[in-house]
């Protein structure tokens, strides 16, 4: 950044008076700090990277104290950086204000292959750190994993069983299998049963892999018993709310068998639990029943949860959960995205594939296109239906994926009622929020700050204003919490 860059970010930061998910402060008024890797490792370790600004004392409530030597503390940082593995190349600002002179580090995000970046002095799996919100916490053995597993592209899914073996298999869906694979690959259709297996991966050394047992097997979760579905539908609008019978859940199954098999549950359960409102045509009088989700947008999100979720031994025990609430649906799929792909790049590029053998057998098989095309058939089928789009996040170790049920909440014209006094950056996040619930991240990027700050300025004191609600009022501070306008202060315009 440019010297007027770094004093523009320090006014922010005394105004603010918080570290960030990208921003780190450090005094150093008496030398370098002695233990800059964790920072170093975890700035590195995600895409937009980060910045260690020297100068500035926390406990002093944000004040500029200045460093005590810009250049010799650049090379005690140098030094540190090149005791990471990957070695950190920083790049540094200094600039000179009335209270001293204040020194930023900028620390680039690796590529996703090069990761995790770590300290050389701890090793790969003690030193190896990700930035939560403005603390920097030691990577999980699965997170470290997962980057190990996209860097030498393990496939888990090819994994032998080893009590599992061609018997225990279902010979019909086999057969079904080969008959499809011998008419859509003339190539294959020469060779034996046993042979065309084993080039697409259901055995490996004759030795039936876990795809095959999650394809194949008459019950895939005899050896696998937590590669199910959890179904669960909740009375409110988070869980351990209970209704006035005392039930916690109205309806909890846990859905097995072959990854077909499951998706069928899955889709079952949601038919018979998602609620069916009944709409009279006044200019027809017909009739019209429309159901509370697309059950083909339903569909395609468990289908993805089924193919893309990690089955490594890491996340073996963890099922996919299916939760009903009153106001939404939530998928809960174990393992993060995978490889480079965002949550910003879901139906806009091709990703990398996690389990590229399942993929294609499903498609064989006719249960998926295979075409990358389920986010946008997702995404369309809600504007079809007036609802709200898909959201998507991506945390420690799992993919979420939330459906809300709020009809018309498409953005038609809204504008907020101009009685209500308003600044502009208040009105602004109003008809934001208004049109679908949102999070204070992505307020925060509307309005072009920092989240603490944005939430101590703008949320908080909307929400105690009552113009913004809590979509989950009894979790304040939950990940999942979203904020939306109340609808008596909207204006609809169709």
């Amino acid at each position: 950044m440019l010297p007027d860059e770094l004093a523009d970010l320090v006014r922010q930061v005394q105004e603010q008076r918080c570290e960030t998910q990208l921003v780190e402060f450090k005094a150093s008024r008496n030398g370098c700090p002695k233990h800059l890797y964790d920072t170093l490792s975890s700035f590195s370790n995600q895409d937009e990277g980060g910045t260690i600004v020297f100068g500035i004392d926390e406990e002093a409530d944000f004040a500029v104290i200045g460093v005590y030597d810009a250049q010799d503390l650049q090379k005690h940082v140098v030094e540190q950086c090149d005791q990471m593995c990957p070695p950190v190349r920083a790049v540094f600002t200094t600039v000179t204000l009335e209270e001293g002179t204040v020194v930023s580090a900028e620390i680039p995000g690796i590529d996703v292959s090069d990761r995790p970046c770590y300290y050389q002095g701890k090793g790969r799996l003690r030193g190896s750190y990700v930035r939560v919100a403005d603390a920097d916490k030691p990577m999980t053995e699965y997170e470290i994993y997962s980057y190990e597993a996209f860097r030498k592209q393990y496939h888990d899914e090819v994994e032998p069983v080893p009590r599992a073996t061609l018997a225990s298999l279902d010979q019909n869906l086999i057969n079904r299998y080969l008959t499809r694979i011998r008419s859509s690959k003339p190539n294959l259709a020469r060779l034996e049963d046993d042979k065309i297996l084993e080039l697409m991966s259901v055995t490996r050394n004759g030795e039936v892999t876990l795809a095959g047992v999650m394809l194949f097997s008459l019950y895939p979760q005899a050896y696998f018993p937590q590669l199910a579905i959890i179904a669960t539908v909740v009375p409110g609008t988070e869980t351990g709310v209970i209704d006035e019978q005392g039930n916690r859940f109205l309806d909890n199954k846990r859905i097995e068998g072959t990854l077909s098999e499951q998706l069928e549950g899955a889709l079952a359960f949601v038919n018979a639990n998602m609620r069916v409102s009944t709409h009279i045509d006044p200019s027809t009088g017909r009739r019209a029943d429309r159901v509370e989700y697309p059950i083909e947008a339903v569909r395609e999100l468990v289908l993805n949860a089924l193919i893309h979720r990690d089955y490594s031994s890491h996340t073996q025990s963890m099922p996919i959960q299916l939760l009903m609430y009153r106001d939404r649906l939530e998928i809960v799929n174990p393992g993060g995205l995978y490889g480079r792909l965002t949550v910003n790049d879901l139906g806009k590029v091709q990703p990398d594939t996690r389990n590229p053998v399942i993929a294609t057998i499903m498609e064989t098989l006719g249960e998926t296109e295979n075409r990358y095309s389920g986010i946008p058939t997702v995404r369309r089928l809600l504007n079809e239906a007036d609802m709200p789009e898909p959201l998507f996040e991506s945390f420690r170790g799992q993919f979420l994926v939330t459906l809300r049920n709020d009809r018309g909440s498409r953005p038609r014209g809204i504008d907020v009622r101009p009685d209500l006094e308003l600044a502009d950056s208040q009105r602004k996040i109003a008809l934001f929020c208004a049109e679908r619930p949102r999070s204070r991240q992505e307020i925060a990027e509307l309005v072009g700050v920092q989240a603490p700050y944005v939430m101590r300025r703008y949320v908080k004191p909307m929400v105690e204003a009552g113009l913004l609600e809590l979509t989950l009022p009894g979790a304040p501070k939950s990940s999942y919490q979203r904020y939306t306008t109340p609808g008596r202060f909207i204006i609809r315009r169709s």
